[in-house]
């Protein structure tokens, strides 16, 4: 898939979790909604970071914590942490699942929101500036 379209979908999948993020008191199946939104979102993320690293000729990445590497160290992102928390969530919301882990996961999901919009930002200017 080519970068520009991988970065327009990520930006759909982020503003669609921004939005569930958005709604008040949320039902269970909303909050499932959400999660599933961040499991697109951080999927496409990497994957979109995977696609700009390999256009502009940097490292092959292979992964997505060797996309998330590569994205700290063009400063597409800003705090490993988080992102690195974001993987280990949408690990363990992919592989094992449970209601306690969804409910842990869908506290995080507003802070999360923020982190993935603010790649999808970076990705869009650097659009922007070819």
């Amino acid at each position: 898939m080519r970068p520009e379209t991988l970065v327009r979908d990520y930006r759909a999948a982020c503003d669609k979790l921004a939005a569930a993020m958005r709604k008040k008191d949320p039902s269970e199946l909303e909050r499932a909604g959400a999660i599933q939104y961040f499991e697109l979102a951080f999927e496409l993320g990497w994957k979109a970071c995977k696609a700009k690293a390999e256009e502009l000729g940097l490292t092959e990445v292979r992964s997505p914590r060797a996309a998330l590497r590569e994205a700290m160290a063009q400063k597409w992102i800003r705090d490993e942490t988080r992102w690195l928390e974001m993987l280990e969530a949408r690990n363990r919301m992919a592989h094992v699942y449970s209601a306690e882990q969804a409910l842990e996961v869908f506290g995080r999901l507003a802070d999360f929101s923020r982190a993935l919009g603010q790649l999808a930002q970076a990705l869009e200017g650097l659009a922007e500036t070819k």
